[in-house]
């Protein structure tokens, strides 16, 4: 056993602050691990959220020396302990509490995104034939979890705060998942590009080097739909042929 000592966020509001705990860690101890030492034996009244403790509901996030992680898959022997380790809460969000934040934005910015619209059968059974590689191309969007750690660390979000007009990489991911199944047919691109904002997204690559579940969100959900964007209202080709296209409602 060692001691280490945490820098945790506490209060609410402007009066936030960080406060000095010292706790004694052990071998396979993860960050969540010493934040509920900590609220058992030194602070009864800190305020964290997390459910399974298994990398799995995404609950506990957080920024972990500035880096957005899940306390409950960050184990302490990854850090360096001679140096304080600090515990904060998601920038990105609204601050409810010590390491709480407000969420909520993500579930209202789903609610933006157009529902999966199956075509009709193709096979006289009633059923559909698509080929396993359509399939393994979106199975990979619904490893997440909703931890929301990519959209933490978006500048879009966290640096300029444009949570009206933009649903943020998760919701990309989310999106992603209808629009590229081979069965939808429902059409996403102007909602992409006019109320959800993806033209705000740089491709820096941020958001995929902070999820857990390793899901490649730039290059496999983001840029395929930007690229679909600019199919549809820049691509000079697509523009000559909808000038000359008839007008079936004349």
């Amino acid at each position: 056993m060692a001691q280490v000592t945490f820098r945790v966020w506490r209060g609410e509001g402007e009066g936030s602050y960080f406060q000095e705990y010292t706790s004694e860690v052990g071998e396979g101890m993860v960050v969540l691990d010493a934040i509920h030492d900590i609220q058992a034996e030194q602070a009864p009244d800190l305020a964290v959220r997390w459910n399974c403790k298994a990398g799995k509901c995404g609950s506990c996030s957080a920024e972990i020396n500035g880096m957005p992680k899940l306390m409950c898959m960050t184990r302490l022997s990854s850090l360096d302990l001679s140096q304080p380790v600090t515990i904060e809460p998601m920038k990105a969000f609204p601050h409810v509490k010590d390491l709480v934040t407000d969420v909520s934005y993500n579930y209202e910015a789903k609610m933006k995104i157009k529902k999966f619209k199956p075509r009709k059968p193709d096979a006289p059974d009633g059923t559909w034939r698509i080929q396993q590689e359509d399939v393994e191309r979106v199975q990979e969007f619904r490893k997440c979890i909703e931890c929301f750690l990519c959209s933490d660390v978006c500048h879009v979000l966290r640096d300029h705060h444009e949570h009206q007009g933009y649903i943020g990489p998760a919701m990309f991911v989310k999106s992603a998942a209808y629009e590229m199944h081979p069965l939808d047919v429902e059409d996403r691109i102007s909602d992409l590009k006019e109320e959800q904002g993806i033209g705000f997204c740089n491709i820096t690559k941020c958001c995929t080097k902070v999820c857990p579940e390793h899901i490649t969100i730039t290059d496999n959900a983001i840029i395929p739909l930007k690229e679909r964007v600019v199919d549809e209202y820049f691509d000079p080709v697509t523009r000559l042929f909808k000038m000359f296209k008839p007008n079936k409602s004349k």
